[in-house]
C-alpha cells in the first residue's frame, strides 16, 4: 500500500533490481538515516558470470543463487518486496508494481539487461537466451533432451541436427558455454552415450566480426580462439545469422547448418518499466544519464549497470555492461544520495577497470590485468580465484569449490539431470499449419 511520507522518519531510497548494482548500493546504505526499499521479481541475487555452468551442468541453480533477505539480515533499514515493477511516475514520485504502489524520495533503476535478437522474430522464437536461471536451466534441459534424441535416431543423418550445438556470439559468455559444451564431448559424451560416436557431436561459435572476446586484448583474442580449436569447437568469424527455423540456422554469407539447439549470445538490450521519456532511451535500450548517474531531466532518479548509458566524452558509447561497472556505480550512487541529502558536492563517477578475464575449459583460460597477460592454467587458476571469491555465501563458495574440485579431478560434467523437460514451439506443427493457408 502507498505509505504517506509524513509516515517516515527518513528518505525513502528505492532500488529496482536485486542484481550488482542494486546490492551493491543497497549494502552501502547500511546504518544510514535513509530507508531502503529493493524490489525485484526474484527473491534471489544471481551470479550471473558462471550461469553458463548451470546451463551445462556443472553447477546446481542454487550454487549461484542467494536469499536477497538473507543477504540483508543484519541491515535494519532494508526490506524487500518481491513484484513486477509495472511503471515509474516520476512527477509523483511513485512506483507502482504488481503488488501495491511505493513512494520514493530517490530511486536507484538497476533493471539489468536481456537478450538482443535485433529484430529478428524468428530466432527469437526459437533460439535459447541465457540470461536468468530459468533460462539456463532450459538450456541445461535441452541439451540432455537432443542427446537422449539422438540415440533413438538409427542412421548419422537423422542424428546430425541433434548433435550440432550452435552459439551465437563470441564475447565472454559465448566463449565460455560454448568451451563448456566441448567438454561435454570430450569427457562425457562417450561415457553416458556408448551409441553415439564423439566425431558426430561438434560445437560451432558463431561471431559477426573479425574475433571473439573483442573487449578484451589481441593476445586474449587469438590465444581463447586457439584453446577453442584445441576443444574442437567450430569458430566462424564474420558470420551473421540471417535465420533460424528451429531446424536449421542460417548465415549471411550463405552457409547454413543443420541443427536443433541454437543458444543466443549476441547481443543484450536494457530492459526496464514503463514511465521514461522515449527520448531518453539510447542505443541498446538503455537510459541515457549524466555523469553522475543521474537520469537526464529526472532529479534524485539513477540508473545504473547493464541498463544506464553513460555518454560522455571520455565515453562516448557507455561503459561495458560488466558487473565491475554495477558495482561500482551502486557504491557510487548510495554515496552520491548521501551526500546530496548532506548538502555536500560529488565529482562525477571514474570507472575504475581492474581487468577482464574469461575461461575457455580446464586449464585454458586469458586474463588482461592492464598491461599484464595471463594464458593457460595460471590465468585459469586467476579465473577461478576471482569468481569463487565473488560468490555470496559460504555455503555457495563451498559447493561450487567441490564442484569445481571433483571436475578437475574426474574431468566429470557434472550435473547431467532433466528435472523439467524443456518444450519449445513445435516445428513441424508450425509448418504444417502454414502449409494449409
Amino acid at each position: 500500500m502507498l505509505l504517506d511520507r509524513s509516515e517516515r522518519s527518513f528518505p525513502r531510497v528505492i532500488i529496482i533490481g536485486g542484481g550488482f548494482g542494486g546490492v551493491e548500493a543497497a549494502k552501502h546504505f547500511k546504518d544510514k538515516e535513509v530507508e531502503v526499499l529493493l524490489i525485484d521479481r526474484n527473491n534471489f541475487h544471481t551470479f550471473q558470470p558462471l550461469m553458463y555452468q548451470v546451463a551445462t551442468g556443472t553447477l546446481a541453480a542454487d550454487a549461484i543463487s542467494f536469499p536477497i533477505r538473507k543477504m540483508f539480515k543484519s541491515q535494519n533499514n532494508f526490506r524487500f518486496r518481491m513484484a513486477d515493477v509495472l511503471e515509474i511516475d516520476h512527477q509523483e514520485k511513485i512506483v507502482k508494481t504488481s503488488v501495491g504502489d511505493y513512494d520514493y524520495d530517490y530511486l536507484i533503476i538497476a533493471t539489468g539487461a536481456t537478450s538482443n535478437f535485433f529484430g529478428n522474430k524468428q530466432v527469437e522464437k526459437y533460439a535459447l537466451p541465457m540470461k536468468s536461471i530459468h533460462e539456463a536451466l532450459n538450456i541445461r534441459s535441452y541439451v540432455l533432451q537432443n542427446l537422449e534424441e539422438a540415440v533413438l535416431k538409427k542412421n548419422q543423418h537423422d542424428r546430425e541436427r541433434y548433435l550440432n550445438f550452435v552459439v551465437v556470439g563470441g564475447g565472454p559468455t559465448g566463449v565460455e558455454l560454448s568451451g563448456a559444451i566441448a567438454e561435454i564431448q570430450l569427457h562425457m559424451l562417450k561415457k553416458d552415450y556408448p551409441e553415439l560416436s564423439r566425431n558426430e557431436m561438434k560445437v560451432f561459435l558463431v561471431e559477426g566480426t573479425g574475433k571473439i572476446l573483442s573487449a578484451l586484448s589481441e593476445k586474449s583474442s587469438t590465444d581463447a580462439e586457439r584453446y577453442l580449436k584445441e576443444l574442437g569447437v567450430t569458430v566462424m568469424l564474420n558470420t551473421q545469422v540471417t535465420g533460424y527455423d528451429g531446424n536449421t540456422i542460417t548465415f549471411s554469407n550463405g552457409e547454413s547448418i543443420p541443427t536443433k539447439t541454437v543458444i543466443w549470445g549476441a547481443g543484450v538490450m536494457g530492459q526496464f518499466p514503463e514511465g521514461l521519456h522515449p527520448e531518453l532511451i539510447q542505443r541498446g535500450n538503455r537510459i541515457k544519464t549524466d555523469g553522475q548517474c543521474v537520469v537526464e531531466g529526472m532529479p534524485g532518479v539513477y540508473a545504473i549497470g547493464d541498463v544506464s548509458a553513460m555518454i560522455t566524452e571520455s565515453t562516448p558509447r557507455g561503459l561495458p555492461g560488466v558487473a565491475p561497472v554495477a558495482q561500482q556505480q551502486g557504491k557510487y550512487v548510495a554515496n552520491h544520495i548521501l551526500s546530496i541529502m548532506n548538502g555536500q558536492t560529488v565529482a562525477n563517477f571514474k570507472y575504475f577497470d581492474k581487468g577482464s578475464m574469461a575461461t575457455v575449459g580446464r586449464n585454458r583460460a586469458v586474463v588482461d590485468m592492464g598491461s599484464i597477460h595471463m594464458k593457460g592454467f595460471l590465468a585459469w587458476m586467476t579465473w577461478m580465484f576471482v569468481h569463487l571469491v565473488s560468490i555470496f555465501g559460504f555455503r555457495n563458495k563451498l559447493v561450487t569449490f567441490v564442484n569445481w574440485s571433483i571436475k578437475f579431478f574426474t574431468k566429470n560434467s557434472g550435473i547431467r539431470l532433466i528435472f523439467n523437460k524443456y518444450e519449445r514451439p513445435d516445428v513441424e506443427k508450425e509448418k504444417l499449419e502454414y502449409e494449409k493457408l
